[in-house]
Parts: structure tokens; C-alpha cells; sequence
């Protein structure tokens, strides 16, 4: 999902006025997000979404990155296209004329550094296969898929054709189940695809749970274990934790203020393929994981300011 987040400071207050859950991510309409947009307080504009986070902190490590997705030829598109750019990520996806506006995702953050997500999907959710670059999916180590854009019929074509061209080019693919919402919609079919088609699983706690219908989380990431060939499950202020087949690794937080959760997940899946495409061990990838995931709650916004020092960090 090609999203722009804006990312505000609120009170509690402004949560009830606007009939906000705290904690939740709900989905918008276009007259919905106007009138919010309007009773928006300042913030940060940047480009956004889970996977288009993931790889702006990706390049930000140092890893080669290419990000396809769905923005409107409009002003929050060029923000969009200008920011990722910037970041040093390569964007060849063309923008879409005449449909949807470019989506957009309005981030209230409480003083407790909870963030509570309306997100308007606008042209995001176009993404077909006629979206996708073969040749770029075929030339990539690891093509990563977001499970937010998992509902429209077209993308979940669209997924199915990057996995079957990676895995006949010889690459991998990662998924982040993204949001439990996501999960109970389509359960067995993200149960299908985690099966059968993805190499590197990435989850929290409660995600992971979800889609295995488990009571514990020690179930669930072993039912993970025996699904794909490496899970990554985050269990916040716990760590995380680190599934190959047999193995379980353990992975400690990093020290953080925190400040805003927003992003979390998205910098810990972006430090541990970073490692991963470096060749490291796995205890090395979760801890850079852990270390760009502190980084992210430790400021406002989905990205930290630079992550450049935690490679020396993590011994890589």
C-alpha cells in the first residue's frame, strides 16, 4: 500500500471527539478523510505504508531496494514519489490518472506513544499484475509483500504472480501478516500462501496467534516453524523471536525511549533483511531487527532519523 502517513501529536480528547479506538487501525472513506484531514493538528508528511517504510529503513542500512506501488498523479503522489526517492529507495511505478487520490493514513500518537490509524486506500488498492516488473522481481534476493494489501482480489493475483517468479528465478519471499484485521479476513487464504509460497514469515504476537488460531504464542510459532523456512515474530517490550524449522532463537528488545510505535514492525522487518541479504547469522539479523525497531519507537514518525550507525551495532 503506497500510503501517505501524516503523523500528529494528540490528547486523549481529540481520540473521543473524532470517535477514534486508540490502538486500532480502521479503514476511511474519501468524505471520511477529508473532514479528519481538515481537524488534523501539524505533523510529519512522508511517504508511507508498511512495506514502503521497510524499505526506506532497508536502504537507509545500506541494502539495494526497489518498491512498487499504486499513487495518483496528485499532489500527495508527488510528496509520495519525492520522499521514497530521497530516501534511496528506486520507484519505477508509474502514476495512475484519473482514478482514486493517492491514499493516505492519519497517525494520532497519544502521549503514552500509542498510535491509532485512519487510513483512506484510495489508489493504493489498484495494484495488479500489469503493476509488476518481472524482470526487477526476478533480479531481487528477496521480494517482500505486505499483508494490508492483501484484500483486493487484483492484488492477491498480483501476489501470487511475484512469489511464482521469484521462487522460478531462485529468490525468496517474505510476507508481514501486517495487522490481525487482515488475518481474520482471509485466514485460509493467508494460510495457503504462507504454505505454500512464502520463505520468510514476519508477524507479532498477536498476528501470529491469529492465523494459526492458537491459544499460546509457543503453539503458533511452532506451527510457523514447520510452515516456512524462517518465521521472525515480534513480542514488543518482550523481543522477539527467531523460528527456523527445530531452531528458536531469542532475541532481546533494545533499550528505547518510547515515543511513538509507529513503525515498529516495519524498521525491525527491514533490519533483519538488510542482515539477512548481508549473509548474516540469524541472531545477528534479529538484533539489527531489534535495533532499527528501537530506533523507530524512540522518535514521531514511521522512520528513523538514520540507522546508519546501527550496522556497527550489530557486529555486522
Amino acid at each position: 500500500n503506497a500510503i501517505v502517513d501524516v503523523v500528529a501529536p494528540v490528547d486523549e480528547s481529540f481520540l473521543s471527539r473524532h470517535d477514534m479506538h486508540k490502538g486500532s487501525m480502521a479503514l476511511i472513506s474519501a468524505a471520511q478523510a477529508a473532514a479528519l484531514t481538515a481537524a488534523w493538528p501539524a505533523g510529519q508528511q512522508s511517504s508511507g505504508g508498511s512495506v514502503a517504510n521497510t524499505c526506506a529503513v532497508a536502504a537507509g542500512l545500506g541494502a539495494r531496494v526497489a518498491y512498487v506501488g499504486t499513487v495518483a498523479d496528485d499532489v500527495l503522489g508527488d510528496a509520495f514519489r519525492s520522499d521514497i526517492v530521497a530516501a534511496g529507495v528506486h520507484f519505477p511505478s508509474a502514476p495512475l490518472r484519473g482514478g482514486a487520490p493517492t491514499a493516505r493514513c492519519l497517525i494520532a500518537v497519544t502521549p503514552d506513544g500509542q498510535r491509532t490509524m485512519s487510513t483512506y486506500l484510495g489508489a493504493c488498492v489498484a495494484l495488479g499484475v500489469p503493476d509488476l516488473d518481472d524482470g526487477l522481481i526476478a533480479a531481487s534476493a528477496v521480494t517482500y509483500l505486505e499483508g494490508y494489501l492483501f484484500d483486493p482480489p487484483a492484488a492477491q493475483e498480483a501476489f501470487r504472480h511475484a512469489v511464482a517468479i521469484a521462487h522460478r528465478a531462485g529468490r525468496l519471499v517474505a510476507l508481514s501478516l501486517s495487522d490481525p484485521f487482515c488475518v481474520n479476513r482471509h485466514r485460509a487464504a493467508f494460510q495457503a500462501l504462507v504454505r505454500d509460497g512464502v520463505d520468510i514469515l514476519f508477524a507479532n504476537e498477536v498476528e501470529i496467534t491469529a492465523l494459526y488460531e492458537e491459544n499460546t504464542f509457543d503453539a503458533a510459532a511452532l506451527r510457523a516453524g514447520q510452515d516456512v523456512a524462517l518465521a521472525a515474530l515480534t513480542r514488543s517490550e518482550a523481543g522477539s523471536v527467531i523460528i527456523a524449522g527445530t531452531t528458536r532463537i531469542d532475541i532481546a528488545a533494545a533499550p528505547a525511549t518510547v515515543i511513538d510505535t509507529t513503525g515498529a514492525g516495519d524498521a525491525y522487518a527491514a533490519g533483519f533483511l538488510a542482515a539477512h541479504a548481508r549473509g548474516a547469522a540469524l541472531a545477528q539479523c534479529g538484533t539489527l531487527a531489534s535495533l532499527a525497531a528501537a530506533a523507530a519507537i524512540s522518535a514521531y514518525g514511521a522512520r528513523p532519523a538514520s540507522v546508519a550507525g546501527l550496522l556497527q551495532a550489530a557486529a555486522l
